[in-house]
């Protein structure tokens, strides 16, 4: 990585030029980031490039080994309001878009409401986390980038292009979410009615509130504060499933228990991105 930051730069307007242009890249738009340090510097560049204001962050796994290689087990990335869809009802069923020549795939998650957040903190244990979320709703987060091969050049070039996101759609509320059980619910990720994954937020390490805690401790270190009402996304419950321009997805949330009948329904439809005026 250029030490002078015009590497930075150069590779962060690529990834923001592609973007805007709808287009795919071939091959990772500079050197490849050594450290998720050197990522997230790229990450900062862009997000300067862009005028919509950030509503929220998406968190997303590091797993094993370079977990251990990287100090943590969650990478994050902006999402911008333009990026978010809030459903009406369970029927509704938004077109969400991704790159056609790039990388395009759909989450099942958790969307976690943050209440206030103390902005001299810099470290939070669980608690402190849980403490920190007011609302979760359930949800869809898209993941795309012009960057076909993304999530296979590992974790330091997905935090570089904006975390994978490029979108989020936001279901019904979750009523007394804090005795639910959220980390046990099943939830089940469908594509054109196959059932493409399963799976719990228990299966992360230190669940839900472990995703919170990693945000707000890499955010603090990048002193980006967080406003009251910022959106998590908390990670895929039910893995990463790729999807094509056309297919429709359906992600069921607790699917062995009562809410799956109400409004434990979130759906979408993929169409693929076009050129920003």
């Amino acid at each position: 990585m250029d030490a002078t930051g015009q590497g930075i730069a150069a590779t962060a307007a690529r990834f923001v030029a592609a973007r805007r242009g709808a287009d795919g890249l071939d091959a990772y738009p500079g050197t490849v980031p050594a450290t998720l340090a050197e990522g997230y510097a790229i990450q900062d560049a862009a997000i300067a490039l862009i005028d919509e204001p950030i509503v929220g962050w998406k968190v997303g796994r590091i797993n094993a080994p370079l977990d251990a290689q990287h100090g943590t087990t969650r990478l994050v990335g902006p999402i911008f309001a333009n990026m978010v869809v809030t459903l009406d009802d369970a029927d509704t069923v938004p077109d969400m878009g991704i790159f056609a020549d790039g990388f395009g795939a759909v989450e099942g998650e958790f969307l976690i409401r943050l209440g206030t957040i103390d902005p001299a903190q810099r470290a939070w244990t669980l608690a402190q986390a849980a403490d920190a979320i007011a609302t979760v709703h359930i949800g869809i987060e898209i993941a795309s980038s012009p960057l076909e091969a993304i999530n296979r050049l590992g974790p330091t070039v997905t935090v570089s292009d904006f975390g994978n996101n490029n979108g989020m759609i936001v279901g019904a509320a979750i009523p007394e979410f804090r005795e639910a059980g959220l980390e046990d619910w099943t939830v089940v990720t469908e594509i054109d009615g196959v059932e493409v994954g399963r799976g719990k937020a228990s299966a992360f390490p230190d669940g839900l509130g472990g995703s919170v805690k990693a945000l707000l401790e890499t955010l603090a270190a990048r002193g980006i504060a967080v406003p009251p009402g910022t959106w998590v996304s908390s990670g895929a419950v039910s893995g990463v499933h790729p999807i094509a321009v056309g297919q429709t997805a359906v992600v069921r949330f607790d699917v062995d228990g009562e809410n799956a009948c109400h409004g434990g329904i979130v759906r979408c439809r993929i169409r693929a991105e076009t050129p920003q005026a």
